[in-house]
Formats: structure tokens, sequence, C-alpha cells
């Protein structure tokens, strides 16, 4: 259970010790721009960040959480005139990030100390995939996390592939990866106890460009913070 609600400390209950990255970074730093080779259109991903545009005020601050590439999240909310901070793991990805949307603010940090980096508040934030590299007993510190970095009533754009494994390792692009996820009444109410409403959902079938792996599921929730 978290028990900071306010953002100031959500990460306090967790057991650092506990964090292991090891071999993330270095696998998207070792893709590179091949990601954005691999995947190439990401409707999902480009759909629910014109919703989130849709939702802000002109020139809001939004965070892109593990912003990769910096394509397309990050480049269609500059394009949109919103400011955007967008933080990944891996330095590869955040100097793909700052070549491909020089206006934007990119910072190479582990999603535990966004909090005290001092970066928000925020007017919204897109998290695509990025709690997927986390152990699921993370997962809901992060979220409470990300609470707190936002105004109430801001809006979130949150996706996920819907599975069930628990730091499972895998191998992606050549790379080797750890990821997480749910099935997606799990997902709903671990987002919704982490204090957000869900006002809408999209899933999506999607593989890697020239791979013959089956289609993942790619859950988009359209959220919206509570108080």
């Amino acid at each position: 259970m978290v028990s900071s609600t306010d953002g100031n400390g959500a990460y306090k209950d967790f057991e650092r010790s506990g964090i292991d990255r090891t071999g993330q970074a270095e696998a998207f730093d070792a893709i590179g721009d091949q990601y954005d080779d691999a995947f190439p259109h990401k409707e999902g991903q480009v759909a629910a960040g014109a919703w989130l545009i849709d939702q802000l005020a002109p020139g809001s601050h939004v965070l892109d959480l593990g912003c990769g590439t910096g394509v397309p999240t990050a480049r269609q909310l500059a394009e949109a005139g919103h400011r955007v901070t967008g933080v990944d793991l891996s330095p590869g990805m955040v100097k793909l990030s700052r070549e491909n949307v020089p206006e934007g603010d990119f910072r190479q940090m582990d999603i535990a100390d966004v909090e005290k980096a001092g970066l928000g508040p925020f007017d919204g934030a897109a998290v695509f995939f990025a709690l997927l590299m986390l152990p699921r007993d993370e997962i809901p510190y992060a979220l409470r996390m990300l609470h707190g970095q936002l105004r109430e009533g801001a809006p979130l754009a949150f996706s996920m592939v819907e599975a069930d494994v628990n730091d499972f390792s895998m191998p992606f692009l050549g790379s080797t990866i750890r990821v997480s996820g749910y099935l997606r009444d799990e997902l709903r109410r671990i987002v919704r106890d982490a204090g957000f409403e869900i006002a809408g959902e999209e899933a999506y079938a999607y593989a890697p460009a020239s791979t013959d792996v089956p289609p993942e599921i790619q859950l988009f929730l359209h959220c919206r913070r509570r108080p």
C-alpha cells in the first residue's frame, strides 16, 4: 500500500534497495534509433497523444515519462505549442529526444527520482509503456508519484501491454529487457487506486515491423487526476 497521497515522497515506503534496473538503460542505448524503425506507426500512441493535447490549455507544461526517442509524443506536444519535459533512464534515448525535439527539455533520470527533482507540477502527462519496465511491486508507487506531480484534474495518457507477467526477461530488438504487465481489469484497479479517474480506454493489437512474433495487445487509458 502507498501511504503518501500528495506526491511528497510517494516512494518513501518503497524499499529502494529493491530497485534493480540492471541492463534496462543499456538495452535501449543499444537499440537507439532502431526503435522508431521497428515501431514505425504507433497508431495507438499517436491517438492517445492527440486526446491528451485536446484536454490541455494552450501552453501547458507536460511530462513525457519514458520519452524514448521523443517521437511521436514529445514532438506532438511541442508542435501543439506545449512545454515538454521528457524523462528517460537511457542516456541514448535522451540524446535522440534532444535531437528530434530540440525545443523540449529532456533529462536522463530514474522514475524513482522524478519527485525529488522538482520538475513539476505538470498540467498533464504522457506515460507510454514506461511503467512496463518496472516490477509490479513498484508500479503503484510510480503511479502515486505521478499523481503528486500533476495538478488537480490534469489529464494523463497512459499505456501498458496487456500481459500477466512480472519482471519477465524477454528478447527485444536484439537486446534483453525485463517487463511487467497486467490483465486489463487489474490494470484499471491499480490506476484508480492511485487516484486517477479513467475517462476512456482503447486497445490495439500491435507487433514490431519485420518480425514474425504474435501481436501484443496495447492498452491506452485516458485518465484524469482526482484530488
